[in-house]
């Protein structure tokens, strides 16, 4: 991250309208001063300037500030695949080299992993697997086990709807007590291992990626055949993507 300074009213303005955002309700003037800890008018200027542009709009009867009409053009305009995919590319193209094997990069939608990347190996006896926006599941593949890295017991059984879960082959995961240690040692070493849950004689890493606020929104990942990837190889593949996974981050402004 760049040690420049910020401009301190644009960062001002910003961290009035994540307030507002972040609000259950409209938020009056008195309840927007602390969040800044400088004078009312300042607060008022700043607040006036973003119903100027059209990012606040202050209601007529309370005087209380929501958000308005220009946060919803940009959303409409904003699509997260893209710009994700843009900062990630590089290093993607980087990993799959240095790798030699079949590279993904996935999001999260509900309880499936959605490919929206895919780097293909070059090697002979690569792996295809699911093409481009394929939904794969969460608790059986390397990408998807990084997507709920953070997830604990009770908020897997949440979202698969139980405890227990789809079985692939003899060695898939398949109730959410099993499932959030292996979310427990994704957050310990870094990345998450599909040691042939999903598919026989293929194994699978992959490692998530952080936004500015820590939480995960990507992950990145290899996936290749058991004799090109063996046990012993696991950890020196996992820090590869892993690091990967990081440089990815700290583009999205995750700092750690």
């Amino acid at each position: 991250m760049s040690a420049t300074q910020p401009i301190q009213s644009l960062d001002r303005g910003l961290v009035l309208l994540e307030a507002v955002a972040n609000a259950r309700g409209p938020l009056s003037l008195s309840e927007l001063m602390p969040v800044l800890g400088i004078d009312r008018s300042s607060v008022f200027r700043l607040a006036n300037t973003l119903v100027r542009r059209g990012f606040l709009v202050q209601l007529p009867e309370s005087k209380r500030y929501a958000l308005g009409s220009s946060v919803w053009r940009l959303a409409s305009l904003f699509r997260f695949e893209n710009v994700l995919l843009q900062v990630a590319r590089p290093y993607v193209d980087a990993l799959a080299a240095d790798a030699g094997e079949t590279t993904h990069v996935a999001i999260r939608q509900g309880a499936k992993a959605v490919l929206i990347e895919r780097q293909l190996t070059a090697n002979v006896l690569g792996v295809t697997g699911a093409g481009l926006g394929a939904a794969v599941a969460l608790h059986s593949t390397g990408v998807g086990k990084a997507l709920i890295a953070d997830f604990d017991r009770d908020g897997l059984a949440q979202l698969f709807g139980g405890e227990k879960l789809p079985r692939f082959t003899r060695f898939t995961i398949t109730t959410a007590a099993a499932l959030a240690e292996a979310c427990q040692r994704t957050r310990a070493c870094g990345y998450a291992v599909d040691d042939e849950e999903e598919h026989a004689g293929v194994r699978c890493i992959g490692a998530p990626i952080r936004d500015a606020s820590g939480a995960v929104v990507a992950a990145v990942g290899i996936s290749a055949p058991v004799a090109r990837l063996p046990r012993e190889a696991v950890k020196k593949a996992g820090a590869r993507v892993a690091a990967a996974a990081a440089a990815i981050g700290r583009e999205l402004g995750h700092a750690r």
